[in-house]
């Protein structure tokens, strides 16, 4: 097969690469990786701490002929922690439809190769799956090593219903076909789950707010690194947040609750604290339609529990 790659690439893929030692190191300790079985390998990746990394991902990529990589900087930084010098080959949507016949043609030889996506679990909102697809179409080996999903991270911390959830990943970057992505997606009888860029973030959320109400939802930012925060409320109410505050920097996650997941919100005297706070600003009128926007109550519940208000304050 004739490689059109650099001759370092060349190396990595063939079989006369010089004999290395299948090895890692963690919590200072060398150890040597089990041989491993023909096939692919996904392994899942930190999606920020490096200690969020299981023993056997590490043996993998140690044990690996070569690691397919969406971002070989950033594996490198993972690879170089744990002392794994296993050759790196870039596999990302921009050379996905030219690497992968050559991968096919190393499995077919009986390879064994790691695919790891950026950070996280590969295939995603990562590139691998026509890859795998076309493995599987084959019968060739294909083995999972689970791990760090920033999905599941953020999910299990939004405080909203988990038990169904829809992953729809990026939405749309223009307003108009967000929102009637927004539209087809409202029906979902579970949580929705989205990635956004940081730039778009107070958009999305506008946007969101706008087309499912004042649905719960959560912004995950920066899951396992040093800044992470997490952000709950109701749409509008996160919406207005990003929209006042300093655009906020590094991934993100944006939860959003189930239809009819308003009935979780808050109520009683949180919903009574918010009415005084509003009433000493603006009108009834335009209190009880904050206030219901916020909470997601009916208004005709914000507005009668508004006029006991004010009647009984002084």
């Amino acid at each position: 097969m004739a490689w059109r790659l650099p001759l370092w690439q060349r190396g990595a893929m063939s079989n006369d690469a010089a004999p290395r030692s299948p090895s890692y190191t963690a919590f200072g300790l060398r150890a040597e990786a089990e041989p491993l079985a023909p096939g692919l390998h996904i392994v899942a990746t930190p999606i920020g701490n490096l200690r969020d990394i299981s023993f056997r991902a590490l043996a993998t990529l140690a044990a690996a002929d070569v690691i397919l990589a969406e971002d070989t900087r950033t594996s490198k930084t993972l690879l170089a922690h744990y002392g794994i010098a296993t050759p790196l080959l870039p596999y990302h949507e921009h050379n996905a439809a030219q690497m992968r016949p050559k991968v096919l043609a190393k499995l077919r030889e009986g390879g064994k190769l790691a695919l790891i996506s950026d950070a996280g679990t590969p295939l995603v909102s990562d590139p691998g799956y026509k890859l795998v697809a076309e493995l599987v179409a084959e019968g060739l080996p294909v083995t999972g090593i689970p791990g760090p999903s920033a999905v599941l991270a953020a999910l299990v911390l939004a405080g909203l219903p988990t038990d169904r959830f829809f992953f729809e990943g990026f939405l749309p970057p223009k307003s108009a076909a967000r929102r009637t992505r927004l539209t087809e997606l409202a029906v979902i009888p579970g949580t929705l789950v989205f990635f956004e860029s940081p730039r778009r973030l107070a958009e999305m959320l506008a946007d969101a707010a706008a087309v499912l109400g004042a649905r719960p939802g959560a912004v995950a930012r920066e899951l396992t690194k040093f800044h992470e925060t997490v952000r709950r409320g109701a749409l509008p109410e996160l919406a207005a947040h990003y929209e006042s505050e300093e655009e906020p920097r590094g991934e993100i996650v944006v939860i959003i609750g189930p239809p009819g997941a308003v009935e979780l919100l808050p109520a009683g005297d949180v919903i009574d604290e918010r009415l005084r706070a509003a009433l000493a600003k603006v009108s009834l009128k335009e209190a009880v339609a904050q206030v219901a926007a916020e909470t997601g109550q009916p208004r005709r519940k914000i507005y009668a529990r508004a006029l006991e208000l004010t009647r009984d304050d002084p």
